[in-house]
């Protein structure tokens, strides 16, 4: 019965199961079904998505990283033309430039020619500007076309001669010529290719009207002054076009004897009339407290008039405290308060003032590098646009910040937000980014491991970066103190390929780090490879007129083919001490006696008298020792000993 009852609860079982397994699978179904009918019910079907017709190209760009090796996208058409150092790079640049200019005058002069448009999408700059006036006929139409192509004579001539003909000009065209005059300070605008900020920084200290960015360039009774006297009814647009004019081209006082004309006409001004004369406070009054007296009011008289002020307002503020004095820090602050209060996110420019307000390079601090990392914890994995002019000013002012207080590790947040999405170009131009990887790089070379010294080196040049002496200079001091002078000769390599093979300085010091110390064979090896084409540098072999040969860098050479076992090399470079005009150190720091050495090892009793004469040429007070030994360090024939014999005696140190 036992046998028969086994089948029976098997049975059951596997019937169990069976049904636990069904029930399992209606519950999942189950359970799937209601999802699907709460998935249906939220579904919503999105919009038709536009896409730019650069969209799948930025999509691909953005699957690319950058080549750390490579060097700036302008310069990739032409390898011959890749630039080496800074010097290359502005002249390739300015070529470049002069090309494309010639470019555009020969499309602009001959339009005709190029009236195909294969560009896709189209390229505004590729086709042929419209620079010459179609209209002839003195008319209000004619006006308006030449103060659309900015021609500012032609424009005041065109409008005297509807005056002449006795034909009215609209309010709106006449108030569009005032803004082209004021915009430009009555002449015609200067080329960009003719800018003279185009020609580097200047080495003269600027004063405070330089450093606010103010021109003299207003000319008394002006065109824009006689229009704007000419017209009828002045309305708060044209009082703003004047007051803004005269502050950009630096006649200040008459913008705000002009602001107070716009008050007792019972006018309110704009933001824009408001921001130019708080940013021109500083240079119409002479104390601290005058100027934050006179923005205060500028300020008040914004609020009385109900005029919202915007981003402009705050950064006018904040520039024009900088020239306030002990007045600053307590009112930056309250200004960056009252911005967030308004909802007014600050830019870059912004935090740019406020370190510029409570940072002074002579007095830097902890306390300076504390505000700096607020700053840099509410900026942090931000991707920033460009908002105001002085936006370009944060970055490397920031990493000098961090390069006098030396915080390496606020230097790495700083360049990390530089490397979010597009904020590299607020770096600004070529110059600016030299400036702030200039300094990141020293705070790396005087903080950081050499590793990632190195690591950072082969990231930053020559893509980013064309290091300057003093940046090569900051590398050799690196690699001396963690004592990775094996990278020597990769250094002398890129310090040729940058132009910088002609500073006497670096290569001496070059020289010295790598004749120091006594280093294995491989590495000695590789030493005296450099050294050799150092030696064919300074003797200006490849046509090219190199630094002068000093005792030290002939001394270094001659010591590191030494330790090279390379004997014939270093007597020739020795001899050069007598054909250069060069004493030897009167200690010669054991050179010959190394040469010796050397002689000794190699058994060249000859060389050994030659060493010693070598000595008594110059009189050095080794000449004795010399001497001395190899009388009894080498086999010699009687005239060598005779010779030697007799510099021994007479060896005595010459005046």
């Amino acid at each position: 019965s036992d046998n028969m009852a086994a089948p029976g609860r098997h049975a059951c079982q596997f019937l169990r199961t069976h049904l636990e397994q069904l029930w399992c699978y209606r519950r999942k179904a189950s359970s799937v079904q209601k999802n699907a009918l709460a998935s249906a019910e939220v579904l919503a079907i999105p919009r038709k998505k536009t896409w730019s017709k650069e969209a799948v190209l930025e999509a691909l760009a953005l699957t690319v990283t950058k080549d750390p090796t490579s060097y700036a996208y302008q310069f990739q058409d032409d390898p011959y033309l890749s630039p080496q150092n800074s010097a290359e790079f502005k002249l390739y640049s300015l070529s470049q430039e002069s090309g494309r200019s010639a470019a555009k005058y020969f499309v602009n002069t001959f339009p005709k020619f190029f009236t195909k448009d294969f560009a896709e999408p189209h390229i505004p700059c590729l086709m042929p500007e419209s620079v010459a006036a179609e209209t002839e006929e003195v008319s209000e139409e004619a006006l308006r076309e030449r103060v659309k192509l900015r021609k500012v004579t032609a424009a005041v001539t065109s409008y005297d001669q509807l005056l002449q003909a006795g034909v009215a000009v609209s309010k709106e065209t006449t108030q569009e010529l005032l803004d082209l005059l004021c915009f430009y300070g009555d002449r015609d605008p200067v080329p960009e290719d003719a800018d003279p900020s185009a020609e580097g920084p200047k080495t003269r200290k600027p004063n405070l009207r330089q450093v606010l960015g103010l021109k003299l360039s207003w000319k008394e009774d002006n065109n824009a002054e006689r229009i704007f006297h000419l017209l009828p009814e002045k309305d708060t647009r044209s009082y703003s076009a004047l007051i803004r004019g005269m502050v950009k081209h630096g006649a200040t006082a008459k913008a705000f004897g002009l602001y107070t004309d716009l008050l007792n006409n019972r006018l309110v001004a704009d933001v824009h009339t408001f921001n130019s004369l708080i940013s021109a406070a500083p240079d119409v009054r002479e104390k601290y407290n005058e100027r934050w007296d006179l923005i205060a009011d500028l300020l008040k008289q914004m609020s009385q008039q109900k005029v919202q002020p915007n981003l402009q307002t705050f950064n006018a503020v904040l520039k024009a405290l900088k020239h306030c004095g002990h007045l600053a820090r307590p009112h930056a602050l309250q200004t960056l308060s009252e911005m967030r209060a308004l909802g007014i996110a600050p830019s870059l420019a912004s935090y740019y003032h406020l370190l510029a307000v409570f940072y002074k390079q002579s007095s830097s601090g902890q306390g300076n590098a504390d505000i700096l990392q607020e700053v840099m914890a509410e900026l942090k994995g931000r991707s920033l646009e460009c908002q105001d002019p002085d936006d370009v000013h944060f970055f490397s002012h920031a990493m000098r910040i961090c390069l006098d207080n030396k915080d390496l590790e606020l230097g790495y947040s700083i360049q990390s937000l530089v490397e979010v999405g597009d904020n590299w170009r607020l770096l600004g131009d070529s110059y600016r980014q030299s400036i702030y990887y200039g300094r990141f790089f020293n705070l790396l070379c005087m903080m950081e491991h050499v590793d990632a010294v190195l690591k950072w080196y082969r990231r930053l040049i020559p893509s980013l970066y064309y290091p300057k002496p003093q940046g090569v200079r900051d590398l050799l001091q690196a690699l001396d103190t963690d004592n990775r002078l094996d990278v020597l000769p990769t250094v002398w390599k890129d310090m040729r390929s940058l132009g910088h093979d002609n500073k006497a300085d670096l290569v001496e010091e070059l020289l010295t780090l790598m004749a120091r110390d006594p280093q294995p064979p491989e590495v000695q090896e590789s030493f005296a490879k450099c050294a050799l084409d150092i030696k064919g540098v300074l003797d200006g072999d490849r046509g090219r007129l190199g630094p002068e040969w000093s005792t030290s860098s002939l001394s270094s050479i001659t010591r590191l083919l030494l330790r090279a076992n390379r004997s014939q090399q270093a007597w020739d470079v020795l001899q050069l001490f007598k054909s250069k005009n060069r004493v030897p150190p009167s200690r010669s720091e054991g050179l010959l006696e190394d040469f010796l050495s050397v002689c000794r090892s190699e058994t060249i009793p000859q060389r050994a008298v030659e060493l010693v004469q070598f000595s008594a040429t110059f009189c050095l007070p080794a000449t004795h020792q010399l001497a001395t030994s190899a009388l009894a360090d080498f086999d010699l024939t009687d005239e060598q000993r005779a010779i030697l014999t007799g510099l021994q005696t007479s060896a005595e140190p010459c005046d």
